[in-house]
């Protein structure tokens, strides 16, 4: 493992302390688990969220747009 210098603010220091107080766990933890979290965000695909969003509206998609257009 290795180990990094990171300069924050002081707000989020204090934050990072009452987070590492309500879960009772080393900071040096919540840290990896936030940059863990950080880097899985950050590989996801765009746009993988929201495919086939539309796929059971009983609405037709283009009539639904330009209804909305419409009022413009």
């Amino acid at each position: 493992m290795n180990r990094i210098l990171v300069d924050l603010p002081d707000s989020q220091v204090d934050d990072l302390a009452a987070i590492v107080e309500a879960d009772q766990r080393p900071r040096a933890a919540v840290i990896r688990d936030a940059i863990a979290a950080y880097i899985s965000w950050r590989k996801r695909p765009l746009g993988v969220d929201v495919f086939g969003l539309w796929k059971g509206k009983k609405v037709d998609g283009l009539a639904y747009q330009q209804e909305l257009r419409s009022e413009w």
